[in-house]
């Protein structure tokens, strides 16, 4: 099985050798890894040449955008310039963050679980992060949800998905359009991967209105926003995100910004979103 993993990279010295490290060591090798030098200016570009010059499976792709970490569309736009270099010969394509370090077993793993389900369109293991010298479960974990830190899709989901959306909420969207085309979803909570910097850690202010702009986005509605906005900013304690989420909704609806799905889409969506939250309720 031919895997592809395309990595977006912003000032990742730190991490990025780790990384690639992990995947050079991979007991099913990937058949090529490209790593997206997005605009940094520190040594990753140095970092990745060297496993470029040793590695004929890594190759890197420099790019110029802007310095602001904004979640989504920078990461995506990276993401997209590393897929125009690669051919079609892929079984998967991974889009994984620069600071991981996999299992040696994780490609082999999620080959195994690709093979056995047809309909299985996409996969990954759970992000663990340290605390206090001890690896722990990152809190966004959930069973039903595949991280955005570590996306593995099956070609044909992709191509059925229409790819990954540059905005935010692309790495919820994708699944709801995974099921959308009647795709399944696995997490493997054997697979566990260290992620080095926490989610959301380098997010600048000016990414606070994302979230709600991409509820707006992906057709919750109003009701379905305020339960879902009420439950993140509760799992972050934090009832600043309430407010910036819920004014990022009607700010998305004031700017009628794009929808990132079709109306028929966002029928499902809703109807899903709310199966989910009464079916906890039981």
């Amino acid at each position: 099985m031919n895997f592809y993993i395309i990595i977006p990279a912003h000032n990742e010295e730190d991490a990025i050798a780790q990384t690639l490290e992990s995947l050079v060591n991979q007991s099913l090798p990937a058949k090529q890894i490209v790593v997206v030098n997005d605009n940094s200016n520190d040594d990753t570009q140095h970092i990745i040449e060297k496993y470029t010059q040793n590695h004929s499976n890594i190759s890197i792709v420099n790019t110029v955008s802007s310095n602001e970490h904004l979640p989504g569309s920078k990461i995506i736009n990276a993401f997209y310039k590393g897929l125009e270099t690669l051919d079609q010969n892929y079984d998967v394509i991974c889009k994984f963050d620069a600071d991981l370090i996999f299992p040696k077993h994780y490609l082999e793993q999620l080959a195994f679980h690709f093979k056995q389900n047809e309909r299985l369109g996409m996969a990954a293991g759970f992000c663990y992060i340290e605390k206090n010298n001890d690896w722990v479960l990152e809190n966004l974990t959930r069973k039903d949800h595949i991280r955005g830190a570590l996306k593995a899709y099956r070609k044909q989901c992709f191509l059925d998905i229409g790819k990954l959306k540059p905005s935010m909420g692309w790495d919820t969207v994708d699944e709801l359009l995974a099921k959308y085309n009647n795709w399944e979803l696995l997490t493997d909570e054997s697979l566990h991967v260290k992620h080095l910097k926490p989610t959301g850690v380098s997010y600048n202010k000016a990414s606070k209105y994302l979230q709600g702009e991409a509820m707006y986005k992906m057709r919750y509605g109003f009701i379905i926003t305020l339960i879902s906005a009420l439950k993140l900013a509760y799992k972050k304690k934090s009832f600043t995100l309430f407010k910036n989420y819920m004014a990022g909704y009607f700010r998305g609806k004031r700017k009628k910004l794009d929808q990132l799905v079709t109306e028929e889409q966002g029928q499902f969506i809703r109807k899903l979103r709310w199966h989910g939250m009464l079916s906890k309720l039981k």
